[in-house]
Parts: structure tokens; C-alpha cells; sequence
């Protein structure tokens, strides 16, 4: 009876690990279709999929990454994502692709993404990149890349770029989802809607109430 239970305990634990990322496709594609009423769309992993036969070479294409994007904006930064809502082939192939824009001095702050491993590699420019670990030790990682430059930041995990030079920088990410999903640390707290109660925030961050309202109206 024991063995059996164990066997459901372990057999239940390798379920939930293997559905926390993106599942592995069990045909060659699932194109993803916007039209959840037509008749030739199945739906699967939040993307109703179009009919295989249906699917062309523009499904898995995208063309213009190669032109620079503004980096006017007041952090001096522009990320373009490639993700499945862009690239419709990619639904369930589990990887998406983003290009980073950087003014100088320019920064992409810390976030995360919740579903994705980050490898991002520098072609242009030079960045101050890191991440931290979870609590209790909170580590900070940080290299400073420069053309050719490679660095990895692993899933869940808060991370940042920031342009260290005087020129403008150019980075290429790969991420390990079709949908990584985002969440800025800094639009999360103080420009969730509604908005957390200063009070709360205060007490986190240990700062006066009238600092963390000032906060909340930037964001």
C-alpha cells in the first residue's frame, strides 16, 4: 500500500514539474490562429491552433529586427519582443526572441519573466548586466559585456541591463518560452492598479509615507 502511494506521490510530482514550463510539442508545429471561431482551429496551451496543412512560411517570419528602435523614452531603452503573438509558428515551441535598444546611459530595470531563462548576448556597446537571487541571500551577479559578450539569467530571477558606455548598445535575447510574460519591478509596486496602500509599502520598504505617494504618482 505504501509503495503505491509513493508511486502517486512521485508520478504527481514529475506532472507538475513538467507542466511549469512550456509543454513540448507532440507534432512538428501548432500555428497559432487569432480566429477562435473557425472551424479548423483547435485549442492548445492558450493559442487556438490552425489547421497544419493551412499554415505557410510567413507563419514562422518576421522581418525588420535589424532596424534600430527610439530609445528617446525616459529610461533610454526599447525592448522588441518576438514572442507568439508576433511569430504565430511559434506557439508550444517553447522560445521566444527579443532585441534591446539602448541609449547611452540607457536602462532595461530590474524585472522578471515569470515562464522564461534569459541568454542574451551584446552586438553592439557595452552593458552592465546582473541578477539577484532569491531570499535569503539575495546575491547579486554582474558582468560587464561588451560586443560578443554572452551572459545567462536564469528563470523567476530579477535582472537588469544597463548601458555603461557613451555610445548607443544593442542586445539580442533568446527566451526560453513563446510567452515569457514581464513584471517591472518598480510599474508592479508602485503602479499596480489599484494602488497598494502606501502604508504597506512604507512599512516594506522602510520609507516615509509622503516618499512612497511621490512614488506612486511617477508610476
Amino acid at each position: 500500500m505504501m509503495k503505491g502511494v509513493v508511486t502517486v506521490l512521485v508520478l504527481a510530482l514529475a506532472c507538475s514539474l513538467a507542466s511549469a514550463y512550456d509543454p513540448s510539442p507532440l507534432q512538428d508545429f501548432c500555428v497559432a490562429i487569432n480566429d477562435s471561431t473557425s472551424s479548423h482551429a483547435v485549442f492548445v496551451n492558450g493559442k487556438f491552433c490552425k489547421d497544419p496543412k493551412l499554415a505557410t512560411a510567413d507563419d514562422f517570419f518576421f522581418s525588420g529586427l535589424n532596424t534600430p528602435r527610439d530609445t528617446s523614452g525616459p529610461l533610454g531603452s526599447n525592448v522588441t519582443l518576438l514572442n507568439v503573438d508576433k511569430i504565430l509558428g511559434l506557439n508550444t515551441l517553447g522560445i521566444s526572441l527579443a532585441r534591446i535598444d539602448f541609449a547611452p546611459y540607457g536602462l532595461n530595470p530590474p524585472h522578471i519573466h515569470p515562464r522564461a531563462t534569459e541568454i542574451l548576448v551584446v552586438v553592439e556597446g557595452t552593458l552592465y548586466v546582473g541578477f539577484v537571487t532569491s531570499n535569503p541571500e539575495n546575491r547579486l551577479f554582474t558582468k560587464v559585456l561588451n560586443a560578443g559578450d554572452v551572459f545567462v539569467f536564469p528563470i523567476g530571477l530579477i535582472h537588469f541591463q544597463f548601458n555603461a558606455g557613451h555610445t548607443n548598445a544593442v542586445a539580442f535575447a533568446g527566451l526560453s518560452s513563446q510567452n515569457p510574460g514581464l513584471i517591472t519591478i518598480a510599474n508592479a509596486v508602485f503602479g499596480s492598479n489599484p494602488s497598494i496602500n502606501p502604508d504597506v509599502l512604507a512599512k516594506a520598504f522602510q520609507l516615509d509615507r509622503n516618499v512612497v505617494n511621490y512614488l506612486q504618482k511617477k508610476f
